[in-house]
């Protein structure tokens, strides 16, 4: 008779409360665990549906004391229909093209990346980062992800988003753009681009 082998066993861990980057005078604690070995994929796909994100090879959810702020959304693909504003936004930016390229950091990227952050999340700890933890925050991953770069037709780099592959869909890890660009709702282009994008790819 065979056995199996055994799995091995996982664990999770709560962070002590740190302040919250999103809501001044709050407090933000996360439930994380790490993504290792052979079933890494698998482990992300199980949490991502269960709301966890992931940084590098940890997956996270907020366990926040007395808030419930912050809400992974799942969007379904194929009867997603965009509003008025959506469509909008379509239109706004028509001339804009998506690429997928390798997860590799970029100096280009990492530009964009520090006038986002110094714009957007001046005071935030992702602001002091430099080009190595840049590099990490893109490249230090288990799981099979991309990054779509967003193009106008003088080939400038306007945004960006790493992006894991999941077994039923694309899961948008960071994104960022340039902050010059307000009217342009970079943000929420993006993630109509990824809607469209897995339901090229038959992902529901």
């Amino acid at each position: 008779m065979s056995l199996k082998p055994a799995r091995r066993p996982h664990f999770f861990y709560t962070t002590a409360p740190l302040p919250c980057p999103y809501l001044a005078g709050r407090t933000e604690r996360k439930l994380v665990t790490e993504l290792s070995g052979a079933d890494a994929e698998a482990q992300h796909d199980r949490l991502s549906r269960a709301g966890f994100r992931r940084s590098h090879n940890i997956a996270y959810s907020p366990v926040c004391p007395g808030c419930n702020a912050c809400v992974p959304i799942r969007i379904d693909a194929a009867r997603f229909e965009p509003n008025r504003t959506q469509r909008r936004i379509a239109r706004i930016n028509q001339g804009l093209e998506g690429f997928e390229v390798p997860p590799r950091a970029t100096a280009e990227q990492f530009t964009l990346f520090q006038a986002y952050q110094q714009a957007r999340h001046g005071d935030g700890d992702m602001a002091t980062m430099g080009f190595y933890d840049y590099r990490a925050m893109v490249e230090d991953t288990p799981i099979e992800s991309f990054i779509v770069e967003f193009r106008d037709a003088e080939d400038a780099l306007l945004a960006a988003c790493l992006t894991d592959r999941l077994a039923d869909g694309l899961s948008a890890v960071y994104s960022f753009f340039d902050p010059a660009t307000t009217r342009r709702s970079l943000g929420t282009h993006m993630i109509l681009w990824l809607v469209a994008r897995a339901r090229e790819l038959g992902l529901p």
